[in-house]
């Protein structure tokens, strides 16, 4: 099947707009445009619009319970202030890997963040995924590639999907009451041809939803790996979408314009927009990073 055509609700022009995520408190989409290094606030009540400076590229920005942020910039994790605008640093991450920056993360149910990293340059094997757990960062004890994705939790918090983008391979694992996972299995593979998986999420039924980067188009996937429904966007880089809105239907979905040519971007006069369309199945609410 195919859902509705979506709308693009802010022409925002991001050189790689990221992160999308609803955040119930202040009932507002919050986004990142990693390169320009830029944090977004769309609230669709008011059609307000608010972005702020970030010191260095920001690959994520979840809600934490004591208020705040947590940012994924590029010299490690830090609490973000979007009264102030401050930044502090809660943790380095790969201090002796100046080429990585960290990419995207996710809260599971428990409060704990997930979140990986990438060569800069998209060229090193030298990405992993991190777990954030009573405020300690530890190694998610994956295996390393060149841009990770995601990852994304299932609504019981008891299944892990990351995303190894190049390979374009979204695997699963098992998630082990104590935080720890067991080994990763094949979950949908898609062919290169039809673009690259980038960011994921998970829906209330349990189906996973992935941006197709140069792909055109956002897919939904059954828990057992089928293709069920697909949304066409009318611009080529659909980099990650997040459920939002009162009864979290509503989908959005950030876009890209980097790698895109001259022409294509003539071509493409919505890249790097964000995007939004209902949807009949709802997300699930999301959780604060026990912060």
């Amino acid at each position: 099947m195919m859902s509705a055509a979506p709308e693009s609700v802010w022409g925002v022009g991001a050189e790689l707009g990221e992160g999308p995520v609803w955040v119930e408190r202040d009932r507002a989409l919050w986004f990142v445009d990693i390169k320009r290094q830029k944090i977004h606030r769309f609230d669709p009540a008011s059609g307000a619009k608010r972005s702020w400076d970030s010191p260095e590229q920001i690959g994520f920005l979840l809600p934490a319970s004591r208020g705040g942020f947590v940012a994924g910039l590029q010299s490690g994790l830090h609490h973000f202030s979007e009264q102030s605008g401050a930044f502090s640093l809660l943790a380095s991450v790969e201090g002796d890997l100046p080429g990585n920056r960290i990419n995207d993360g996710v809260v599971d149910p428990f409060g704990r963040l997930w979140f990986g990293t990438m060569d800069n340059s998209e060229e090193a094997p030298t990405g992993r995924f991190y777990r954030l757990n009573d405020g300690r960062v530890g190694d998610a004890g994956l295996p390393a590639v060149t841009i990770t994705n995601g990852p994304a939790v299932s609504p019981d918090g008891r299944i892990l999907y990351h995303v190894d983008t190049l390979a374009g391979l979204i695997h699963a694992c098992d998630i082990a009451e104590d935080g720890s996972l067991g080994a990763s299995r094949p979950f949908v593979r898609i062919d290169g041809k039809d673009g690259f998986p980038d960011g994921p999420t998970v829906d209330a039924e349990g189906c996973v939803w992935i941006g197709l980067y140069f792909g055109w188009e956002a897919r939904r996937y059954s828990p057992a790996g089928e293709l069920i429904d697909r949304i066409r966007f009318p611009t080529s880089n659909i980099t990650k979408v997040a459920f939002g809105g009162e009864d979290l239907r509503t989908l959005y979905a950030t876009s890209a314009q980097q790698g895109l040519k001259p022409q294509d971007l003539a071509d493409q006069p919505e890249a790097g927009n964000l995007f939004a369309v209902r949807v009949d199945v709802p997300g699930t609410p999301g959780a604060l990073i026990s912060l």
